[in-house]
């Protein structure tokens, strides 16, 4: 039971008064009494036996400073008396929560490390009232990218003074006297996220620009085969999402984690290395849309019709742009940019969503539609899966869950409204234009709406501007395993133009890759589905549940089988897509 601040001072003073039956009258361990003597005070030396001499230091008795701590006994419970004659309300139920948790009353102030914590406390007041509800909220699910895939990917020189200070304010046994070096990792946040917050951040960690590849990925394998391609790839995605949440259950930690714990560490950089291909795929998709949808913007505003600048020429102007993004350390910064890139894609969602109906309702579906197209059918299955590809992001989001048990269902929710959104997108678009469906799907409505040219204008916007995002986990992932993740370069510069060379020099490469993969955006898009998606997706998982969680023969028999299927998809998908994209 908690100590009462009333029998907290009864308890001090009692205690002082049977220290000072064994301690030298006229000594104090009471700075200010040393230094401010009672007016009264003699100033001749001081007598042992006579009580009106002036306080003297406890430190300069014999033993003084082994003794040090009794002394202070006697001098905090004067210190207490005199701290009784000001006024210090208790909160109240007219204070408001945030305040009445930071308040401390001067009989906490007097523990050890007090003074430290009131600091502590009015520190996180502070910082908590800085940005609105809806910043906050969306900042916390940038965050989630800070430990992508349950990897730690914050930036050592942006780790927050309040962990360290509350980390330094409770001093040990155990603790050497000189300090240890503080570790990069951030320590462990408990959840506060409630099941409503988390089934949007869900919703924000699948629907991307991917969706937007998937009119044409209609186009290439047929409006029935599409679907049904979808359906099943969503019906897998949950079962090796399910199997990764058990893995999870067991043994902790994130995807780079489990990796570590059953496969070893050869295992976790085989981890870390697909999601770094598969970022920078996303990345360079990114910048191919973006320059595509540019394109047709510039013809479509251009008095001739023709676009003075070609899709190379808005990469690099987009590179430009990336940069500098991509030198930022702390991704909260990016917040704004962020939040304004979903804004554009649900109008862009919404736009579509409208017209495909209203054109199918009034002229019906394109006659050129077909249920299955047996020359490209393998470029859906890559398109497929670069679309729900959200697994990164699974681990973090359920950490982040005041009720972590209730993730499993909801993130099958998710799943299952995420592929209705995909399905009609997909198979809306393709009815409406059939054989003309584009990649950069915007570009097949009317361009001389002022409405479609703003939309996408705002799109291509959308996705730029999320782009650094993207590459952020790539870019932390490929300096931790240069630099170690303990190099910062807030203390050497030398480290933080290493890391700069290192992001720009990233950023660059996409862009090449992306002019090497600008003519076919379709086929970029599957390949990096196919190398690079399916193995995090559904090769993975089944391994660490067949290693570390499987018991039965019957569940080995099945992880295996999705092992076989995984690997077999990938091989082929790549071939098939590679020979595709050559022969053309």
């Amino acid at each position: 039971m908690a100590e009462t601040p009333s029998s907290q001072n009864s308890r001090l003073q009692a205690e002082a008064e049977v220290v000072s039956r064994h301690l030298p009258s006229g000594y104090t361990a009471d700075p200010e009494a040393v230094t401010n003597p009672a007016p009264d005070a003699s100033a001749s030396a001081p007598d042992l036996t006579a009580p009106s001499s002036p306080p003297q230091d406890s430190l300069k008795l014999q033993g003084g400073d082994i003794h040090r701590d009794i002394f202070k006994i006697d001098a905090r419970a004067k210190f207490q008396q005199r701290s009784a004659t000001f006024s210090h309300p208790r909160p109240s139920a007219r204070w408001s929560n945030s305040l009445a948790a930071n308040y401390v009353t001067p009989s906490e102030q007097l523990a050890p490390g007090g003074f430290r914590r009131q600091f502590l406390l009015r520190q996180r007041q502070r910082l908590s009232n800085v940005a609105t509800p809806v910043t906050k909220d969306f900042v916390s699910f940038l965050d989630l990218y800070g430990s992508f895939a349950g990897e730690d990917l914050a930036e050592s020189e942006y780790e927050s003074t309040i962990e360290e200070d509350e980390e330094e304010a409770q001093p040990s046994e155990r603790r050497p006297l000189l300090g240890r070096r503080k570790s990069s990792r951030r320590a462990a946040k408990p959840g506060d996220a409630t099941t409503f917050k988390s089934f949007f951040t869900l919703l924000k960690a699948f629907i991307g620009t991917g969706i937007m590849f998937l009119p044409k990925a209609f186009r290439n394998g047929g409006m029935l085969f599409s679907s049904i391609t979808l359906v099943t790839v969503s019906v897998l995605s949950c079962l090796c999402f399910y199997l990764l949440l058990q893995c999870r259950k067991q043994y902790g930690g994130g995807y780079g984690d489990l990796g570590l714990a059953i496969g070893g560490p050869k295992f976790r950089s085989l981890i870390l290395a697909s999601i770094t291909i598969s970022q920078i795929g996303f990345v360079c998709a990114g910048l191919i849309f973006v320059a595509e949808n540019l394109f047709s913007f510039l013809n479509a505003v251009t008095p001739a019709r023709v676009s003075p600048l070609g899709s190379n020429a808005l990469i690099g102007l987009q590179l430009l742009i990336l940069i500098p993004l991509s030198l930022i350390r702390n991704i909260s910064k990016l917040g704004p940019a962020a939040l304004l890139a979903d804004v554009f894609i649900f109008i862009g969602l919404i736009y579509i969503w409208y017209y495909d109906i209203a054109a199918l309702a009034s002229r019906g579906m394109h006659p050129t539609v077909e249920l299955f197209n047996p020359r490209a059918f393998t470029l859906t299955i890559g398109s497929a899966i670069f679309t729900f590809e959200g697994i990164g992001l699974l681990l973090p989001i359920q950490s982040s869950m005041a009720q972590p048990e209730k993730f499993p269902l909801l993130l099958y929710l998710v799943m299952m409204i995420i592929t209705i959104i995909f399905t009609s997108i997909g198979a809306l678009c393709y009815a409406t234009f059939g054989a003309n469906t584009r990649v950069e799907i915007i570009s097949n409505y009317p361009q001389t709406s002022k409405f479609v040219n703003s939309v996408q204008l705002l799109y291509s916007m959308a996705v730029l501007v999320g782009t650094p995002v993207q590459l952020f986990p790539a870019a932390r992932i490929i300096e931790t395993s240069l630099f170690g993740d303990r190099a910062s370069g807030n203390r050497s510069t030398a480290t933080k133009w290493k890391k700069n060379t290192l992001r720009t020099g990233l950023t660059l490469m996409c862009g090449i890759i992306a002019v090497l993969g600008a003519s076919d955006l379709d086929k970029f898009v599957a390949l990096i589905g196919s190398f690079a998606c399916v193995p995090l997706v559904y090769i993975y998982p089944a391994f660490l549940h067949y290693k570390g969680v499987a018991e039965s023969r019957l569940v080995r028999i099945g992880d295996g089988l999705l092992m076989v299927v995984g690997l077999g998809m990938m091989i082929y998908t790549t071939i098939i897509t590679v020979e595709t994209w050559i022969q053309e």
